[in-house]
C-alpha cells in the first residue's frame, strides 16, 4: 500500500467509479424513463426534491465535471497539483458527506447517489494523504495513457448503455397502440383521481392536449389506489359511467379539478348532473357489474403494463414511458415529438 503506483491505481479506481455513476445518474435525470435506477424507488423520491437541480441543472451534472477535474489532478504531478487536488477533493468530499447525510434524513437512499457521494469522501482522504506524503502518479506516458483509457471509459459506458437500451412496450400498450388511427398519437394513462400526483400532472397534460386535440387519442386505465385513497374508487366509477354515457372526458376533467374531499358518491353524483348526464342511467352504471368488470380489467392491465416499482401517474405517449408527474417543458416535447413520428 505504500507503492505510489498502488496508491495511484486506488485513486484511478474511485476516479473511475464516480464517473461512470455521475454519468448514470446524470442519464437518468435527463431521460423520461430511468435507465439504470429503479422507477418509483429512491433515486426517483430524490430527483422530486430541491438538492436535485441546483441552478436549474441537474446535480449529477456538477458531479461529473468535478469527476473529470480530479481525474486529471489525478495523473498530473507537482506540489501545486497536489494541493489544488487537496482542495477540490476535499470540497467534494465535504459536500459528498452532506449529501449522504441528506439522503438519510430524507429516508431516500439512491445506489448510485450513495456510491458517488462514497466516493468523493474517500478521494477526499485519498487528497490529504497524497498531500502530507507528498506522493504523485508514476511519471511514465504508458500509466498515463492507461488512466485516461479507463477514464474516459468511464464516461462513455452510461452513455452507450443508455443508447442501446429499450425497454420493451408491454403487450396491453402495444395493443392500444396498434389500434390507432393514422396520424394520431395514443395516450394510455393510469389513474387515480385522488392521487395528488396525478392531478398534478393532469393539470399540465391537460392544457397541452387541449390545445392540439386533434391530435390526441386519450384511453384512461383506472386504477383507484383504495388502501391510501378513500375516494379514489367513488371518482372511478364515476370516471367509468360518464365513459359510458358519451362524457367521459368531461367527467375525468370535472374529477381532477374537483377538491379531493368533494370526491364522494354524492359528489360525483352532483358533477353527472352538472354535466346533464341521464340520473337513473349514471345510478344504474355505477351498480351494473359491466362497471365492475371494467375495473378489474384495467388494474389487470396495469398489473400487466407495470414495470416493479411502476406507481403513479403512469401513461403512455405513443411508444414513450412517463412516470410521475413532469414539468410542462418535458411534456411539450414528448407530445410535440410523438406527434412529429405520428406524421411521418
Amino acid at each position: 500500500m505504500r507503492s505510489p503506483a498502488v496508491r495511484s491505481a486506488l485513486v484511478v479506481l474511485l476516479t473511475a467509479v464516480g464517473l461512470f455513476a455521475s454519468g448514470a445518474l446524470l442519464v437518468d435525470y435527463t431521460t423520461e424513463s430511468p435507465v439504470f435506477c429503479a422507477e418509483g424507488g429512491g433515486c426517483d423520491a430524490l430527483k422530486q426534491t430541491a438538492f436535485a437541480h441546483p441552478l436549474g441543472v441537474p446535480l449529477p451534472f456538477f458531479g461529473l465535471l468535478g469527476f473529470m477535474l480530479l481525474a486529471v489532478l489525478a495523473i498530473t504531478r507537482g506540489r501545486r497539483v497536489r494541493q489544488v487536488n487537496l482542495l477540490v477533493a476535499g470540497f467534494a468530499g465535504v459536500v459528498g458527506l452532506g449529501l449522504l447525510v441528506t439522503q438519510v434524513a430524507l429516508g431516500h437512499l439512491c445506489p448510485y447517489c450513495v456510491a458517488v457521494d462514497t466516493v468523493s469522501v474517500l478521494l477526499g482522504a485519498a487528497a490529504l494523504h497524497r498531500h502530507r506524503r507528498e506522493w504523485d502518479a508514476a511519471p511514465s506516458f504508458g500509466p498515463a495513457a492507461l488512466m485516461f483509457v479507463v477514464f474516459g471509459g468511464a464516461i462513455a459506458a452510461p452513455v452507450g448503455l443508455a443508447y442501446f437500451h429499450k425497454e420493451p412496450i408491454p403487450r396491453v400498450i402495444a395493443e392500444e397502440l396498434a389500434a390507432t388511427p393514422k396520424g394520431k398519437v395514443t395516450i394510455v394513462d393510469f389513474v387515480d383521481f385522488e392521487c395528488p400526483f396525478c392531478r398534478e400532472m393532469q393539470s399540465r397534460l391537460g392544457p397541452a392536449l387541449a390545445a392540439d386535440s386533434g391530435h390526441f387519442r386519450v384511453l384512461r386505465k383506472m386504477m383507484p389506489l383504495t388502501r391510501i385513497h378513500p375516494h379514489a374508487l367513488a371518482a372511478a366509477k364515476a370516471a367509468c359511467c360518464g365513459e359510458a354515457l358519451g362524457k367521459g372526458d368531461a367527467m375525468a376533467d370535472a374529477l381532477f379539478e374537483t377538491k379531493i374531499e368533494d370526491l364522494t358518491p354524492e359528489g360525483c353524483e352532483h358533477l353527472a348532473v352538472q354535466l346533464g348526464l341521464p340520473l337513473d342511467a349514471y345510478r344504474a352504471c355505477l351498480d351494473s357489474p359491466e362497471t365492475e368488470a371494467r375495473l378489474a380489467r384495467d388494474r389487470q392491465e396495469f398489473l400487466q403494463a407495470a414495470a416493479k416499482g411502476d406507481g403513479l401517474p403512469l401513461m403512455w405517449v405513443g411508444e414513450q414511458k412517463l412516470m410521475g408527474a413532469r414539468d410542462d417543458a418535458t411534456i411539450a416535447r414528448v407530445l410535440g415529438e410523438a406527434i412529429a413520428r405520428a406524421g411521418s
